[in-house]
């Protein structure tokens, strides 16, 4: 819930500066541990993001993952 929480933050510039990137890696390990929301936000916000963005998500949710 934590991480979806942030990952909201980050996309809505709320407490920190608003970064797609960052949401989307944060929306995306919460969703990977089943979070209902953040299974539901993903799809929203990759509309608002490149393909290269979504890479570099993807890849910085790894790297928080390890």
């Amino acid at each position: 819930m934590a991480q979806a929480s942030l990952g909201v933050a980050y996309a809505d510039g709320t407490g920190v500066p608003e970064d797609y990137v960052q949401a989307y890696a944060w929306i995306n390990l919460a969703a990977a541990q089943g979070d209902e929301a953040a299974i539901e936000i993903q799809p929203r916000l990759r509309a608002y993001m490149t393909r290269d963005q979504i890479a570099e998500a993807q890849k910085l949710s790894r790297e928080l993952a390890d």
